[in-house]
């Protein structure tokens, strides 16, 4: 979801803003986010397990409730991407999923947010399965599940690693460096609604 369709969620761009906008001390709340990133990314960590982790291991002068809707509202569309994926859908030619590193919280969000649940078949997501990418097993237990072979699947993704490594397991791929012109990079290699 996030790089393609939508901005990606809480990565170390929406940290840094977090930073500056809640005067956080960089060091300290970084290396307490690696301590954990595992965890709340395979959802054996809520989101009020990592906001104590993280942020509220002492006073803060704003509230968990505060911090925790900015963690949130840092998820913007990619519009163009988005209606691509709905005309797709509409096609009915593909069954789609979702194969992503989230957190329970925050993928549940941006599903109901972005109306996700409406285009995909199924979410993979790192929360619900416990396999993060690039490691191969993520993306093993997602054509398992979906008993498709590798080459007759097409995975899109914005970094290189995770290309990377779905390659190397045969998966055709293909990496979205401008959501705003996934339509033609689909085109590109044969993907098309209708």
């Amino acid at each position: 979801m996030g790089g393609v369709l939508l901005t990606n969620g809480w990565d170390r761009a929406s940290r840094a803003d977090a930073i500056v906008r809640f005067r956080l001390d960089a060091t300290a709340f970084e290396d307490r986010h690696a301590r954990v990133e595992a965890e709340f990314e395979t959802g054996r960590l809520d989101a009020e397990g990592y906001l104590d982790a993280t942020v509220f291991y002492e006073p803060r002068s704003f509230s968990r409730a505060e911090f925790r809707n900015y963690m949130f509202e840092r998820s913007r569309p990619h519009p163009e991407a988005i209606a691509t994926a709905r005309d797709l859908r509409k096609g009915g030619e593909y069954r789609m999923a979702v194969l992503n590193n989230e957190s329970r919280e925050l993928n549940e969000y941006r599903i109901r947010t972005f109306g996700l649940h409406e285009i995909f078949d199924d979410f993979f997501s790192s929360c619900y399965t416990g396999r993060r990418k690039p490691d191969p097993a993520a993306f093993r237990l997602a054509l398992s599940v979906t008993q498709q072979e590798p080459q007759a699947t097409l995975f899109l993704d914005d970094r290189p690693e995770n290309v990377a490594a779905a390659a190397r397991l045969g998966v055709r791929t293909l990496r979205v460096e401008d959501p705003r012109h996934l339509r033609e990079e689909l085109a590109g290699v044969g993907v098309t609604e209708g």
